[in-house]
C-alpha cells in the first residue's frame, strides 16, 4: 500500500498545480491512496463545493481540512453530504460535516482518515488528545490503514500526537504551518510521521501570500487584505509504504512546477 499526503493547497496555483500534477505522481509512485489538506484551497482561507469537487474528480480520495473550514459559508451543506471530506473531529457536536472517513483504494482496500485541530494556540472544541483514542478504535474496526492529520500550530503538540498514536495508525502527519519539516520517521511501533508536510502554493510569498502584504502587516500593524501570490508553486508531499497497517517507509517529495 503507498499513501500520498499532499501538503495543504493554497489558492488557484496551488489547485492548479495539484490537478495537473497528480495523475503523472501517482503513475511514478504507484500510488494506492491520495489525501490531500484542502483547508486553504478558496484563495488561502477554506474551501468551497466546486473547488472541493474539482479535487475529488482530479484524484484525489479524502481532503483534510482544519482552523479555516468555516471560512467559505456555502461549503457547509456539502461538508455534511460528502464523505469524501473531514474536517476536525474535536469540533463541538452538531457542527456539519465529519472527523472520520473511510475510503476505499483503487483495489478495494479500505483506508481510514481522521482529522484533528491542535489546541495550543488554536480555536478547538477540546483538546484532541481527549477524544482520540476513540476514533481510532473507530477507524481500525472499519479499517487496517489508518491516517491521522494533526493540523496544529505547535510542533511540540504534534510530536506528542505521532508518539501516542505509535503502533496504532500507519501515518500521523503535521499541517497547517506550510514549512516542510525534515523530521521525516518510522517511528518504533510502526507509525510513519512527520511534523509538517508543508505547502502546495506559491514559492515566492509567506506561507502563499503575496510578501509585501505580510510585510506591511508586520511593520505596520495593521489589518491587511491576503492575496495569494503568484508565479512558480512548490508542492510538498509525503509518499508512506506500509503493509498491514504498519508504515515500513516515509519519503517526503518537494516539486518547484509552473502554476
Amino acid at each position: 500500500m503507498n499513501i500520498l499526503f499532499v501538503g495543504d493547497v493554497f489558492g488557484r496555483p496551488g489547485r492548479t498545480v495539484l490537478l495537473r500534477r497528480l495523475p503523472s505522481l501517482v503513475a511514478e509512485r504507484k500510488i494506492d491512496f491520495v489525501i490531500a489538506n484542502g483547508e486553504n484551497a478558496a484563495s488561502g482561507a477554506g474551501i468551497t463545493s466546486s473547488i472541493a469537487r474539482s479535487l475529488l474528480d482530479g484524484g484525489v480520495d479524502v481532503i483534510t481540512l482544519g482552523n479555516h473550514v468555516w471560512r467559505q459559508r456555502e461549503v457547509l451543506p456539502f461538508l455534511t453530504s460528502c464523505e469524501r471530506m473531514v474536517r476536525p473531529a474535536n469540533y463541538p457536536p452538531g457542527s456539519p460535516g465529519r472527523g472520520l472517513s473511510v475510503q476505499t483504494t483503487r483495489g478495494g482496500e479500505p483506508v481510514a482518515v481522521i482529522n484533528l485541530n491542535g489546541a495550543l494556540f488554536m480555536d478547538a472544541g477540546v483538546s484532541p488528545f481527549r477524544i482520540v483514542d476513540e476514533l481510532v478504535a473507530t477507524a481500525r474496526a472499519r479499517a487496517e490503514y489508518v491516517v491521522v492529520d494533526m493540523h496544529a500550530e505547535a510542533t511540540s503538540e504534534k510530536v506528542a500526537m505521532g508518539r501516542y498514536l505509535d503502533g496504532r495508525v500507519t501515518l500521523v502527519v503535521g499541517t497547517h504551518t506550510h514549512v516542510q519539516t525534515a523530521d521525516e520517521c518510522v517511528l518504533p511501533g510502526g507509525t510513519a510521521y512527520i511534523t509538517d508536510v508543508g505547502m502546495t502554493g506559491p514559492r515566492d510569498s509567506v506561507i502563499g501570500v503575496s510578501t509585501d502584504i505580510i510585510l506591511r502587516r508586520f511593520l505596520t500593524e495593521m489589518p491587511q487584505q491576503f492575496v495569494v501570490a503568484e508565479g512558480v508553486v512548490r508542492m510538498d508531499y509525503v509518499v508512506v509504504s506500509a503493509e498491514g497497517g504498519r508504515a515500513l517507509e516515509i519519503s517526503r517529495g518537494s516539486e518547484l512546477l509552473e502554476p
